[in-house]
């Protein structure tokens, strides 16, 4: 029987290597290229419409538009809709990315810590730029709990900035150990259904149904997490405390 891991294994679909470098085309590759290329798709295709009567894409379109929107604007205030593209554009990435990766066969690229945290470091540069542009040298006083004692500087201070820099780890960690345990689940689960046959198997094969269910949910609110705390983080930047 195959490995439940086995399913996360990269391979190399095209050879390239540039100096010496493996930059390989790979079934990861792959998948974030199809990742941009439907999202993408989707979200020309619905813009495109501009109909008075929405169809079916166009509603789909505006659904997710507007739900971003509504995020931004309850997290970030009227001052984060400069930052809708960033933020939706890594929501679709991250939602179009997991429901591709429960597709039978198909491979997760989300599952991977290389991947989320990229993502996640990407989002923590960002707001700290951000930070030090708007504040200046000011930022630093995020790292003070505001009515601290100054007495009780020395203790706080290097907690709030263990806390600051662990915010790329817990927030890619959080993504990819979400879509790796459901996925190596729903995989040994799996397993079950051919080892007890047909007597038996239908057990295991309902649960899985459901668990099938279950991760497509999950799938979901892990952009919608990962979308909701770069608000936050946006607005922490913004506003400090």
């Amino acid at each position: 029987m195959a490995s439940p891991l086995e399913q996360f294994e990269i391979k190399t679909i095209i050879p390239i290597e540039i100096g010496g470098i493996d930059v390989s085309f790979t079934n990861s590759s792959l998948m974030m290229a199809l990742t941009v290329v439907i999202g993408g798709g989707l979200v020309a295709l619905a813009a495109s419409r501009g109909a008075m009567v929405p169809g079916r894409l166009q509603t789909i379109g505006e659904i997710l538009y507007e739900f971003i929107a509504g995020l931004i604007r309850e997290t970030i205030g009227p001052d984060g809709r400069k930052y809708f593209p960033i933020i939706f554009t890594l929501f679709m990435f991250i939602l179009v990315g997991n429901m591709l990766g429960m597709i039978p066969y198909s491979f997760t690229f989300t599952s991977h810590i290389i991947v989320t945290f990229v993502m996640a470091f990407v989002v923590f540069i960002g707001c700290t730029i951000l930070g030090f542009s708007r504040h200046g040298l000011h930022f630093f006083s995020f790292f003070i709990p505001p009515g601290a004692p100054v007495w009780m500087w020395p203790l706080l201070i290097p907690i709030e900035v263990i806390s600051y820099l662990s915010r790329p780890i817990s927030l890619s960690v959080r993504l990819f150990a979400n879509m790796l345990a459901g996925h190596t689940m729903l995989k040994v689960i799996a397993g079950f259904v051919f080892a007890l046959g047909l007597l038996a198997g239908w057990l295991p094969l309902l649960l899985i149904t459901a668990l099938t269910g279950l991760e497509i949910l999950i799938a979901f609110l892990q952009a919608y997490v990962f979308a909701i705390l770069t608000c936050l983080y946006i607005k922490d930047a913004l506003e400090l405390h």
